[in-house]
């Protein structure tokens, strides 16, 4: 095995030191193969390189090794949780990986100016100040620690239930500060005794505050000192002949004892508390995370990760144990140097020692491990366990049937499917064309690689200096714009398109592009696939790629037939073929990304929306979230900082510049 190796990468194995550290793995090309931790760097790495390891995944892999990068740290934890570090930010071909696109959300009470017998400064005479009602939100983003945080939480399902919950025991505000300013009688959540009414003054600040007091202590699972409190307060009303008062409190205390009946099936002593439960089942996994936040069980929410078959078997050598035990240990390590963990983890199988010792080090909160929980644990577990064995049930049924999509189009197309290496490599990009009347025209290109859809891999182009209404001519330009420099670089390489380059790396003078897909999708018929077949034969590439989606007669879905740019006759594939499910689905793909980005480009144009746009930091998926919070650029302009700040993704810095931006 070593014999195929660089000289230069054996010397660096063999001088190697017995320490800890992560080593690195990379091929030929400089792309990162494998990232792995070691207690002792020489003893693991050569390992690689002195065991036979033809025929196994670990083999195929090493063939691959060009060179090996290492890093020494001070201790196995510091190894741990610097793989991990590299792992989510390098996304290596052969490690684990647990991609998580979204941020957690978390409830939030804002933070409260009021101070008792001190004079409201900012007050407008006869008006209240919102400053002095905190106001219960969704949240999402980075954490200002003025203000209160809950969760996080497994959905935004889970938060707004929350909510609602807060509303009926506590009657917390939950309105934007600018509609609080702007009232000038209650609302319906006060007629329907969801919000005490701050906003008119139909509640002292003081009593709110304690409100608030009690809001967070139940939300901390601190439900029975809420409730002594509640009692003090209605018997202090009642001392002092408050009756009205004390029947508000009183209302209060029946809420709260309803709900606390209605979780005493769900919950025990335990505070905070993550289940997790793993399965791994045909080259998949699943792990299912439960979370418990004051004492209340608030869902769960199921993970996928990526390379689990290569991840897998390459750990073998890093940490021996079961395909769970591993599976469960990466997202453990990737998971929780993210997200702050609880002290208490249930998990379903045992992980080692050091790497919890790692995550403690890391959070600064001190974590145990439940391998064999009890009682309420153990049914929480039962559960987190039927979530991810239905999870990934679901998946791989998806996934086979996309699978069969992909074979039936590949074998309608001619294109090779015998393998499901082949099939995995078909690589479709799908382009359709968006205007209303010529106005703000927009193309966009789709890819399908891999039986899914690629987001990441999303692109679209304004099309400009095109006689309005032109799609022929809209339909060249992106098509021109998309596949010039790639048919540049595939010929300074020597490569005849016709020849078959899909399934060649991209020259490095391409990189950035994508590379020549299998097939090529217009949205259009004859007319549309006829222009297609100009640009690819100027760029000097393969037209049989082409092919058109023609609409079918009276345009009904499911007579579509596909159009070929080489000659070929028309093709109907049947209305309920997987092929056409599958044309059908990148198809609308292609006709929604499309849409919506022309719908943007045109909104800009009539509303002078880039008012936002040019301000630094704010770009299409910012300003679309102001916009949508606020109802349009008005509503923007009248938010204070606090609101602003309150949209996902805007910082309190970005919301102070937005605030200045607009205010002149």
């Amino acid at each position: 095995m070593s014999a195929v190796h660089p000289e230069e990468l054996l010397r660096a194995v063999a001088a190697l030191p017995s320490l800890p550290g992560v080593y690195r793995y990379y091929d030929a090309a400089g792309a990162l193969l494998y990232v792995g931790k070691a207690r002792d760097l020489k003893k693991r790495v050569s390992s690689y390189f002195q065991k036979t390891h033809d025929g196994t995944r670990i083999g195929h892999m090493v063939a691959k090794i060009a060179r090996l990068e290492t890093t020494i740290v001070r201790s196995e934890a510091e190894a741990l949780l610097l793989e991990n570090n590299l792992i989510k930010t390098q996304q290596p071909r052969y490690n684990i990986l647990f991609r998580d696109d979204k941020s957690y959300p978390y409830l939030r009470i804002s933070a409260s100016t009021w101070v008792a017998d001190a004079p409201d400064a900012g007050t407008v005479p006869g008006r209240p100040n919102p400053d002095h009602y905190p106001r219960v939100s969704y949240y999402r983003g980075a954490v200002d620690r003025r203000h209160q945080y809950f969760g996080p939480y497994p959905s935004a399902w889970a938060v707004k239930e929350t909510i609602q919950l807060l509303q009926k025991v506590f009657r917390l505000r939950t309105c934007e500060d600018t509609v609080f300013a702007h009232r000038t009688r209650p609302c319906l959540l006060y007629q329907i005794k969801r919000c005490s009414g701050p906003c008119v003054g139909l509640i002292a600040p003081a009593d709110y505050a304690a409100d608030v007091r009690a809001a967070s202590a139940f939300l901390n699972g601190e439900s029975q000192s809420v409730l002594a409190e509640l009692e003090a307060r209605m018997f202090a009303h009642a001392e002092r002949l408050a009756f009205e008062q004390a029947a508000e409190v009183r209302n209060q205390i029946t809420a709260l004892s309803r709900v606390l009946h209605q979780q005493a099936m769900e919950s025990v002593d335990d505070q905070d508390v993550d289940i997790l439960a793993v399965r791994v089942q045909g080259g998949r996994a699943c792990v299912n995370l439960a979370m418990v936040r004051g004492g209340r069980h608030l869902g769960d929410r199921a993970f996928f990760p990526a390379h689990v078959e290569d991840g897998a078997a390459l750990a073998d050598l890093d940490s021996p144990g079961t395909p769970e035990q591993r599976v469960l240990e990466a997202f453990l390590a990737q998971h929780y140097t993210q997200v702050p963990p609880p002290p208490v983890l249930v998990l379903g199988a045992p992980v080692d020692e050091s790497l919890l010792e790692a995550i403690t080090e890391q959070s600064g909160v001190r974590v145990r491990a439940v391998f064999h929980p009890r009682e309420q644990r153990r049914l929480w577990l039962e559960m987190a366990q039927q979530n991810a064995d239905l999870q990934l049930a679901r998946l791989l049924a998806e996934e086979g049937s996309q699978q069969a999509r992909t074979r039936a189009l590949a074998e309608a197309l001619g294109l090779p499917a015998d393998t499901p290496e082949a099939l995995a490599a078909l690589r479709i990009e799908c382009f359709d064309i968006s205007h209303t009347a010529g106005e703000a025209t927009m193309a966009s290109c789709v890819v399908y690689d891999g039986h899914q859809m690629q987001p990441a891999q999303y692109r679209r182009y304004a099309i400009e200096g095109i006689t309005p209404g032109d799609d022929y001519a809209a339909m060249r330009q992106v098509l021109q714009r998309r596949y010039g420099r790639l048919a540049a670089a595939l010929a300074d390489a020597g490569g005849d398109a016709a020849g078959g380059m899909a399934g060649r790396a991209v020259p490095a003078a391409a990189k950035g592009e994508a590379r020549l897909p299998d097939i090529v999708l217009i949205d259009g018929g004859v007319g549309q696939v006829n222009v297609a077949r100009e640009v690819f034969e100027s760029l000097g590439l393969d037209i049989g790629r082409l092919v058109g989606v023609e609409k079918g007669e009276g345009r009904k879905v499911g007579l579509e037939e596909l159009v070929f740019a080489d000659g070929r006759e028309k093709v109907y594939l049947g209305a309920d073929s997987a092929a056409l499910m599958l044309v059908a689905q990148i198809r609308d793909e292609a006709h929604r990304f499309a849409i919506t980005g022309m719908r943007a480009r045109r909104a800009k144009a009539r509303t002078g929306g880039s008012r936002l746009e040019d301000i630094p930091g704010v770009g299409p998926k910012r300003r679309a979230r102001l916009l949508a919070r606020f109802g349009g650029v008005r509503g923007v302009a009248a938010a204070s900082v606090e609101d602003l700040a309150g949209v996902e993704g805007i910082s309190w810095e970005l919301a102070e510049a937005i605030y200045r931006a607009l205010h002149g």
